[in-house]
This record gives structure tokens, sequence and C-alpha cells, in this order.
């Protein structure tokens, strides 16, 4: 079973940082999910740092198998109280979860999450722990099973305070308002993935404002369990070319979707397959080479300036546009468990003096992309050298 998580994030209306702040890692050793999102108090700057304070030290705490109660209690205990307004200055909910989908889930001063089976509701059991040193602090803390197909849903109070005011949700959407709006999403579309799901949520709530205009950071954390979705992305010929029929025979025979990047790579393919490539001469959009077709094959590209264009594209979703490698990008995070079949074989074109400078050689274009998968997307990345 695969856990997919995504967060969505949407700044408050004339600030120019998030007041919330999130950070996920996909521990291989232990196969298990941990994240953490955090809502500091107020906007802006400060609320950023007390936000990425608490969920970073929270997050080192549960990586090194620390007791997770007891690692949130000791944060709850440190952060400080607003002498003001006699709240935390920092509220946190920490997700730990194992590919058996044995959960652990402590919240603090955050919404309560959703729990979504079959498209109902689930109220899991509670366990509250009051802060020793702040009575009105308190952890509830959760152990619950998931199985194939549930979701969980966490926000910051952006989500459920958004409308506040207006005549629709004079008290805010709340919980109830959230559930509801869900679950109509979820029941016109039940394979909706994590990423969709985070952004409709952020969209939703922000409609929800005068102007779309946020009062408040808005941010939604999505997880979905499901059958791994698979891919193999190959590029590059082995190094040995007596090898080529047997990366070609790795190609045919992978149960999953398949992607080529790279000329030379879906030559050889091509040549020991006997599956023609079709190379349309359109679309050539911000100077990459138009993608190719070849039966039997999801996605075809040209090889470097392609995956470094991808790797750029990963790093800042925002300059994404419509070409070759914004295809390869949604290949990519359409997948959860990804290889990269890498032939060794250098191809001299790569040292022209001619090409832009931040062109690497493939395998080390290759390792970047893998660890902006792993990193930000929380995928699972192999990596093959041939």
């Amino acid at each position: 079973m695969f856990i997919d998580i995504y967060c969505t994030q949407e700044k408050k209306y004339n600030q120019n940082t998030y007041g919330d702040y999130f950070v996920s890692k996909r521990d291989p050793e232990t196969d298990r999910l941990l994240a953490v999102l955090s809502d500091g108090l107020g906007s802006g700057i400060k609320a950023n740092i007390l936000a990425s304070m608490t969920a970073t030290m929270l997050l080192k705490f549960i990586e090194a198998d620390s007791d997770v109660r007891k690692a949130c209690e000791i944060m709850m205990n440190s952060l400080p109280v607003c002498q003001k307004r006699k709240i935390s200055y920092s509220t946190f909910s920490v997700i730990n979860c194992n590919s058996e989908g044995v959960t652990k889930i402590v919240e603090e001063g955050n919404p309560q999450f959703l729990w979504i089976r079959n498209n109902e509701l689930m109220e899991p059991e509670c366990n509250i722990i009051t802060s020793e040193t702040f009575k009105n602090r308190k952890m509830h803390v959760y152990k619950i099973q998931l199985k194939e197909g549930d979701r969980l849903i966490f926000c910051s109070d952006g989500v459920t305070q958004s409308g506040l005011g207006t005549d629709r949700f004079k008290l805010g959407l709340r919980r109830k308002g959230l559930v509801d709006a869900v679950l109509h999403k979820l029941k016109d579309d039940m394979f909706i993935s994590s990423r969709d799901l985070s952004k409709f949520i952020v969209e939703f709530a922000c409609s929800l404002e005068p102007d779309r205009k946020a009062k408040d950071d808005v941010s939604a954390v999505c997880i979905h369990c499901r059958t791994p979705r698979k891919s193999m992305v190959f590029t590059g010929p082995p190094y040995h070319m007596e090898k080529d029929n047997y990366y070609a025979n790795v190609f045919k025979n992978f149960d999953g979707k398949k992607a080529i990047s790279g000329g030379t790579t879906a030559n050889l393919i091509s040549r020991e397959l006997n599956i023609p490539i079709e190379t349309p001469v359109s679309r050539n959009i911000g100077k990459l080479p138009s993608i190719s077709y070849m039966e039997g094959v999801d996605l075809v590209t040209e090889g470097i300036l392609t995956l470094t264009r991808t790797y750029e594209y990963l790093e800042d979703e925002n300059e994404i546009q419509d070409d070759a490698a914004g295809d390869l990008v949604k290949f990519l995070l359409e997948s959860d468990c990804i290889i990269f079949m890498v032939g060794a074989k250098l191809n001299q074109a790569h040292y022209d003096p001619n090409l832009p400078i931040e062109i690497e050689i493939r395998k080390n274009i290759i390792k970047k992309i893998a660890k902006v998968l792993e990193d930000k997307y929380v995928k699972k990345v192999t990596i093959q050298f041939m």
C-alpha cells in the first residue's frame, strides 16, 4: 500500500510569506511517512518563523523514533504563550504512518483532521493529554489503522474559518462545511489525487472570501492510501553495447507506465523491439524539441535539454509550460514509485562548449530530479545505472 501525501498552501492577502509551515519525509529504513503541519500565531515573517521552528523540531523528534506523545508534550510545554491573546504561539498536527497503515496522529490547536473511508466520515477514538505547564493546552492523540482507499485531511484554521462574517458562512466554513465539500468532491471523483484534492480545498476556502482574498494563511494536507502507481523512465544507452537487448527487454517487461528521454535511447528501444518512432513537426514550445510517439510507450522526449527543464519545473511549479518537460513533470507527479534506468554511455554532444553551462551530464541531472521528487513530492525513487 502506498501512502500518497500532498500539501497546498495560500498566503494571507498582502503578506510576503506563509504563516503556516508544512514538512514531510519518507523514511526508507523504517518505511514510514512522517509529516508535520504547523500554524504560527498571526501571519507573515513572525508566524513563519514560529511555525517552521515547531514543524522542523517535531519532525526531528519523530524521525529519531522518539515517543510521539513525549515529543509533542516537550514542544507544547516549550512554546511560549501570547500574553495578550493567551493562546499558543504555534499549533501543530503530527502524522506518523507506516506502509501497513498503522498511523499515529497528535494534534494541538489545529482543526480536527478528517478520516474518510468509502466516502463516509470516520470518528476515531481520542486520548487527551493536558500540558503540565499550561492547563489550557491539550493534545489530542489518535492511533488508527488505515486501509486501502482511506483518506486523511489536515488543515489550518484558515480553511475552517474561511468565509467568516459573510452571509453564507457567518461563523465561517467550520469543520462541517469542510466535510460536506470534501465528500461532495469525492463523490464526483473518487480517484482524485492528494495533490488535486488539497488544491481543491484551498481554492474552495479562498473562494468563500470577498474578492477571493485569503484573510488568513490557508493550508490543506491530504493523504490517500492506494495501490502504488509505478513508472519507469529510460534515458541513455547502456555503457556496453551488448547490454542493449537486455535493456530493451527490461523496458518491454516492466509492468507500469513507461517514458523514454533521449533520442538515442528511443532509437535503441525502437531497433531492439521493432517499434517505429513517430515524430511530429509541431509543438516546439519554449525551444524544447517536441515529444515523439511509440506504441506501448506513455511518453517519448528529447534527453538532456528536457531533463534539465523538468528539474527546473519540479523546483518551481509556477514556471511549468505546455512543452515536453511539462509533460514529463505530469508523468512523474502522477506516479508514486519511480525507477530511472540510466545508461552510463557518455554522449559527446553534452560537452559541446556552445551548450548552456547549466546543462549537466545525464546521471547528475537524474540525481537532482530524484532528490526533488523525494524531498518535495515525497515519491519513492530508485536509480539504476547500466
